[in-house]
């Protein structure tokens, strides 16, 4: 189910009260918030939610058999199974297909003929996301930076539903050491919780659901348009994929402090880096550092020389594309970012060898690596969402080519709603901590008056109808 739906109003209201009233109760209360975490994934599809509960069981078997030997080849041929069998799946629900299909390609150039090996699968919402925490679990207990916890704990952890299905991707030493002792509710900040609800509704319902409807169609197709609405659609595309997942993380993080949780910042006014380096640091934080230090520190990180650690980048970004998705256009986003981080890298070590220094916090030279950063951003987003290499060829070649035609397609509502996302990346932090510190002075019937308006502006100006949000597919 979707957070900004009737449904999950319903479902959110029955399971708020029951999780503080269980709450002193530990067993009970685990129970229950398992329990409900499936009913919330079993409603996509109730065969979901056997694949969860088998990942639960494998993954606690792994974890506790490797905690209890200490011959270090049995602990690393238990990783290591942990890891296949993971991978395993995920390839099979998310890869199959994508591997089979280029294999064929490949060998129907060459001249041979081979029966397809297609499988008519569905992807299993959020499969990516749980199954990189459950191999944080276990590659934590293998390094011994955690031990293995309760089945019913991990159970918990594993399938808690605010961050389930698109995260933030929380490891077990941030969530599972919440669950004891129990929250107190006299001390969750409802004032937080409910800022960042509305926020992110207001950002999905309005902004990013608005956007679609102007970027979906320019994307497929953009030889129908000018130039200039492309050049639009691709930035008005930057800001709603920021304000679809940013929106539901705000969201996953209100509903898990409601429920006396705190769940890590995923995103960091990205937009306004001034490197590449620098976004992959703000954006998507929780992939970003799952990816260093489960790949590319494992890989040799910048340990090994100049060229092996832009070798490592290149496979860390390459990868990562490809946990995004099966296809073409995912790789070549991937080694965009991989080759733009590794220039980025060669000229920082070139300014330092050169006893430069950093760009100052103000002024030309860092508005100009900001747009610099931003545009290229953009431009690796376009493969990011067209389907194929050469829809997104086209789409950038476009951009060329129709500087005549008129452009009756931008309105006033699509270009307020990019000025305006974008201006959020610029806005000072304290700005919204001193908003929230003002609205959290006021009287709780004042308080519940600003929250509705917000939530009738949001429900008048978001278009009939919400999107599913972006990172579902992954």
């Amino acid at each position: 189910m979707l957070f900004p739906t009737f449904t999950f109003v319903v479902f959110f209201l029955i399971v708020w009260p029951l999780n503080w009233v269980l709450m002193r109760n530990r067993e009970r209360w685990r129970i229950f918030m398992m329990a409900a975490s499936y009913v919330f994934y079993a409603a996509w599809d109730w065969r979901f939610a056997l694949l969860l509960a088998g990942s639960t069981v494998i993954n606690q078997g792994f974890a506790v058999a490797m905690s209890r030997t200490t011959q270090q080849k049995r602990r690393t041929a238990l990783l290591a199974a942990t890891v296949v069998v993971n991978l395993g799946i995920l390839a099979y629900f998310k890869y199959w297909n994508f591997f089979v299909d280029s294999g064929q390609t490949v060998l129907g150039n060459l001249g041979f003929e081979v029966p397809s090996l297609l499988v008519d699968t569905v992807l299993p919402v959020g499969i990516s996301f749980f199954t990189f925490m459950a191999l944080s679990y276990v590659i934590d207990i293998y390094r011994g930076d955690y031990k293995p916890t309760t089945i019913s704990k991990f159970a918990v952890f594993l399938s808690f539903f605010p961050h389930l299905v698109a995260g933030p991707i929380v490891r077990p030493a941030e969530l599972v050491p919440q669950f004891d002792p129990p929250p107190d509710p006299r001390y969750v900040d409802t004032t937080r919780a409910f800022a960042l609800i509305a926020g992110g509704l207001f950002k999905k319902v309005v902004i990013a659901t608005a956007l679609a409807r102007f970027v979906d169609p320019v994307f497929g197709a953009p030889d129908q348009y000018s130039s200039l609405v492309v050049l639009v659609a691709v930035y008005a595309y930057a800001i709603q994929i920021y304000a679809d997942f940013s929106g539901y993380t705000d969201m996953a993080i209100g509903i898990a402090l409601l429920l006396g949780f705190r769940l890590p910042q995923n995103f960091n006014r990205p937009y306004a880096s001034s490197s590449l380096r620098e976004f992959w640091r703000r954006w998507h934080m929780t992939l970003s550092r799952w990816l260093r230090d489960y790949l590319y520190i494992p890989l040799g990180g910048n340990r090994k020389g100049r060229l092996r650690t832009y070798i490592n980048i290149m496979l860390t970004m390459l990868l990562g594309g490809l946990w995004h998705g099966a296809s073409w256009t995912f790789v070549v986003w991937g080694a965009l970012n991989g080759l733009g981080l590794v220039v980025d890298h060669w000229w920082v070590s070139r300014r330092e060898a050169r006893g430069g220094k950093e760009p100052a916090a103000s002024g030309p030279r860092r508005w100009g690596m900001i747009f610099l950063t931003f545009n290229f951003v953009c431009l690796a987003w376009v493969f990011f969402r067209e389907d194929t290499i050469s829809g997104a060829v086209q789409l950038l070649g476009h951009l060329f080519t129709a500087w005549d035609k008129p452009s009756p397609q931008i309105s006033v509502g699509v270009l307020l709603a990019i000025a305006a996302l974008l201006l959020t990346q610029f806005s000072p932090p304290r700005i919204g901590e001193q908003l929230r510190g003002v609205f959290s002075q006021i009287s709780p019937i004042a308080q519940g008056a600003v929250l509705g308006v917000t939530l009738m502006l949001t429900n008048l100006l978001g278009p009939y109808g919400v999107a599913p949000f972006i990172y579902f597919q992954f």
